[in-house]
C-alpha cells in the first residue's frame, strides 16, 4: 500500500515538473506615440484603442482622440516601440493611419 502511494506520489510531482511553463518576469516599458490620420473619436481613436488592447504584449492602451495620441504600456518581452508603430500603421489596410514616437510625455 505505501509503495502505491510513493509511485502516486512521484508520479504527481513528475506531471507537475514537466507541464509547469517557465515563468518570464514582464519587462513592463511605456511609450507615447503620436498618431495622425484620426477624424473622430469613436470610429477611430476607440477602434485603435480596441486593437491596441487585444495586441499580445500590450498591457495598457489609452488613445486620446483631442491629443491625437497613444499612451501604452507593453512588454518588452513580447513586443517594440517598433512593432507597435508598424501595427497601428496597419490597421485599416495601413492607408489611415501614421504612428511615429512622441518627444513629449
Amino acid at each position: 500500500m505505501t509503495i502505491k502511494k510513493l509511485f502516486f506520489s512521484i508520479a504527481i510531482a513528475c506531471s507537475i515538473l514537466v507541464g509547469c511553463k517557465e515563468n518570464k518576469e514582464v519587462k513592463k516599458e511605456k511609450v507615447s506615440l503620436a498618431i495622425s490620420g484620426m477624424t473622430c473619436e469613436i470610429g477611430c481613436a476607440k477602434t485603435i484603442q480596441s486593437k491596441l488592447s487585444k495586441k499580445e504584449g500590450v498591457l495598457d492602451a489609452k488613445v486620446i482622440f483631442t491629443d491625437s495620441t497613444a499612451n501604452i504600456a507593453f512588454d518588452a518581452n513580447t513586443t517594440s516601440k517598433k512593432d507597435l508603430i508598424s501595427y497601428i500603421n496597419g490597421i485599416a489596410g495601413g492607408d489611415l493611419y501614421k504612428a511615429s514616437e512622441s518627444t513629449v510625455k
